[in-house]
């Protein structure tokens, strides 16, 4: 099946959450921004915009505000966000605080914009969610992500969750309903396109689950290394992989040398010929690794939560980064080809 793509880019000015609240107060799952017909919305980073467009058919179009070569999670918009979002009809969100601003800009509009449909779309996968520690050094590169202290803020808050649970098509296929689901509330005369173009996206979705499950059951090697912070903990929890990563799951973590020889070691003792790097992250560990390693060969992977010029005008929607990019990466670390 074909699907359409549209532009992720937000053109023209800067955009940020800041924005002059409406006078009038009201609840999310109002539509139409005031214009009578459904027909816009914003998508809080590359993936839900993917999502959503794909589930709106030609029916609405909705737009992504991070620009080509960001990331979601992390980043501050600038400009005036909450009022370009009022002036349509719906805004899709994680409520997860690695979006922090998104969780600002959807508190907003449900408090003062009744005209906004504001649809969360990890409704549903909470009891999924893993657990995301910042701390450095679990024993296998993965920073221990189930161990449960260290899923808390540093200042003791509440547990933080993993954001990445895209990645995993089991999960993004109960996102995608959830758009679906939230679209056809807000837009009932089109609930049924609606829910018929997620169940098509659904079947793209399983050839993706599948792929993914053939790697597991062809694996040559039970670990592969990611030369980066991991992103990809839910294919860990959904498949069984094994990722060792020197930097842990934090972007903002740096590897100790004593980290880089043990993942050297780890290369040269598991005949790991494939070092993988997050390409919106620097190769330049993975090819240090290759370099002083039996590895050959650095190859790309795509945390599929954002999307680059290149991609972009090949087309590629989170589909094509998980199946043209992830999965032959993934075959050629585990040995699966």
């Amino acid at each position: 099946m074909t699907h359409s793509r549209r532009s992720v880019l937000r053109r023209g000015a800067g955009l940020a959450v800041a924005g002059t609240a409406a006078s009038s107060a009201g609840c999310s799952g109002a539509a139409n921004g005031g214009s009578g017909e459904f027909d816009a919305g914003y998508a809080a980073f590359f993936t839900l915009n993917d999502w959503a467009n794909e589930v709106a058919g030609d029916r609405a179009s909705f737009e992504d505000p991070v620009d080509v070569g960001r990331l979601g999670h992390g980043w501050t918009p600038d400009g005036t966000l909450a009022t370009d979002v009022a002036a349509t009809d719906a805004f899709v969100h994680l409520d997860n605080p690695e979006f922090s601003w998104a969780q600002d800009l959807a508190a907003t509009l449900e408090s003062d914009y009744d005209t906004v449909a504001v649809i969360d779309a990890l409704d549903g996968v909470e009891d999924d969610l893993l657990d995301w520690d910042h701390s450095h050094g679990g024993e296998d590169g993965r920073d221990g992500h189930d161990d449960e202290e260290g899923s808390h803020d540093d200042d003791g808050g509440d547990r933080r969750y993993d954001p990445h649970v895209w990645v995993d098509p089991v999960l993004a296929t109960e996102m995608v309903e959830t758009i679906a689901t939230g679209l056809g509330e807000a837009d009932p005369d089109n609930a049924d396109a609606y829910a018929d173009n997620a169940a098509a996206y659904a079947d793209e979705l399983d050839a993706v689950d599948a792929a993914f499950e053939s790697i597991a059951a062809d694996a040559a090697r039970d670990v592969a290394v990611l030369a980066g912070h991991n992103s990809f903990q839910y294919l860990e929890a959904r498949y069984g992989f094994r990722l060792h990563s020197p930097v842990g799951v934090s972007p903002q973590n740096e590897p100790t040398q004593t980290e880089i020889a043990d993942t050297i070691d780890l290369v040269n003792a598991e005949g790991i010929d494939v070092v993988l790097y997050d390409r919106f992250q620097s190769p330049r560990l993975a090819e240090s690794i290759v370099e002083n390693s039996d590895a050959t060969e650095a190859i790309p992977v795509s945390p599929a939560g954002g999307t680059t010029r290149e991609w972009n005008d090949a087309g590629y929607g989170y589909l094509e980064q998980m199946t043209e990019i992830n999965v032959p990466a993934f075959e050629r670390a585990f040995g699966a080809q």
